[in-house]
């Protein structure tokens, strides 16, 4: 049974924000390879510090970082 799927908002924030790639990773001491998994909506669990830290840099409500995608019917 599907239940949906998330989807980050990562590249689009970043844009709006005219935040790097390379800035934030460096910020946030966080490897680009996996942040770039995040950015490509590749991952299969949430690192629930991760998403904190990107909440606090980015300055925005986990609503606006995450959109939950219900299932097509």
């Amino acid at each position: 049974m599907e239940h949906g799927t998330l989807t980050l908002q990562i590249n689009d924030i970043l844009k709006a924000k005219k935040i790097s790639k390379n800035q934030i990773c460096k910020d946030l001491d966080i490897p680009r390879t996996n942040f770039n998994r995040y950015c490509r909506n590749e991952f299969q669990r949430l690192d629930v510090g991760l998403i904190c830290k990107l909440c606090h840099y980015l300055n925005v409500d986990i609503s606006e970082l995450i959109t939950y995608n219900p299932p097509s019917i």
